[in-house]
């Protein structure tokens, strides 16, 4: 387990660096994210956590290496499931495309919160409880039979979700947007406006998914060092990855029952950690790999005719 104190700071501070010249340099300026853009950041996070995975195997050894690839891979691909709320709840506000960095950046970094805490929790838990993990991996089972079953195009309505009911209830808001800020002061009075509902939206959406993807590591590694930096780097090339891939994320029609297999394996894996049957963490990699390149290689075949559409509106915010 790494226990060394410098690798926590050394690599919390690499990312407050990389969060502040995201926003302090490259987007300053609220502008529409283009997919050139967006792909060579894709390309610059993965990077970027391909660099710290060979740092891995020069100091700590292969394994160490293996698990955070593995979980990396699985946490990002996890993550993806989070584009399609992003586009679904930027669509139904009519977000306007300039903003929308603006608010996965606010999102995500409170996203990275929020898993620090769940991770540091959870690995306290399989500490305290080593039977815990069993729990872990039957949630994932049952989770991804649950995704499964349930049709991928079943209609969301946000106006009935129970977060912007109780939103608009009890926080004073403007009916339209106020640029790119979050809130603002009108008649003396401190009001929210939209993009703020919706960057609690999109933050609540992470906490949901993070409950399935931080067990889901755990059935890789337990050691909270590999789980952090893989949770970390995997959030970190989300917003990227949504600029990028929004347009053609109606086409991906068998990456849900993909990421179903994918968690329901995982859960199997964790429940079989200690038995004789116990999967190597090399072959985990090979088949969540050949999961996730068929499910995508599949769906694109498939929708191969189909158009790209938009990422979302792009017209100046209402007034």
């Amino acid at each position: 387990m790494i226990d060394t104190t410098w690798f926590w700071i050394g690599f919390n501070v690499f990312v407050l660096l990389m969060l502040a010249l995201d926003l302090g340099v490259f987007h300053r300026k609220a502008h529409v994210v283009s997919f050139k853009e967006a792909a060579t950041w894709t390309c610059v996070w993965i990077s970027l956590a391909l660099l710290f995975n060979a740092g891995l195997w020069y100091y700590t050894g292969p394994q160490k290496a293996l698990e955070f690839f593995t979980g990396y891979l699985i946490e990002y691909s996890l993550s993806v499931d989070n584009i399609f709320v992003f586009a679904l709840l930027f669509s139904y506000f009519a977000v306007p495309a300039q903003y929308q960095h603006k608010v996965l950046f606010w999102g995500i970094l409170s996203a990275l919160v929020m898993r620090a805490i769940m991770i540091w929790a959870g690995a306290a838990l399989i500490m305290q409880f080593s039977w815990i993990i069993y729990v872990f991996g039957g949630f994932l089972i049952v989770t991804g039979l649950k995704m499964l079953i349930v049709r991928a195009d079943a209609a969301v309505d946000p106006e009935k979700n129970i977060v912007v009911r109780a939103f608009k209830r009890f926080v004073p808001m403007t009916r339209e947007f106020r640029g790119d800020r979050f809130t603002v002061i009108e008649n003396g009075k401190r009001l929210a406006t939209p993009l703020l509902l919706v960057l609690v939206l999109v933050e609540v959406a992470d906490l949901v998914f993070a409950v399935d993807s931080i067990p889901a590591i755990f059935a890789v590694t337990t050691d909270p060092f590999i789980v952090y930096t893989s949770n970390v780097f995997a959030i970190l090339g989300l917003r990227s990855l949504y600029f990028a891939l929004a347009g053609i994320m109606h086409r991906f029609v068998y990456l849900k029952p993909g990421l179903a297999l994918v968690l329901t394996f995982v859960g199997i894996k964790m429940i079989l950690g200690h038995t004789p049957w116990k999967i190597d963490t090399l072959v985990s990699l090979c088949v969540v790999a050949s999961i996730l390149t068929g499910a995508v290689v599949l769906s694109l075949w498939k929708t191969k005719a189909t158009p790209d559409v938009p990422v979302g509106p792009v017209e100046p915010e209402r007034t």
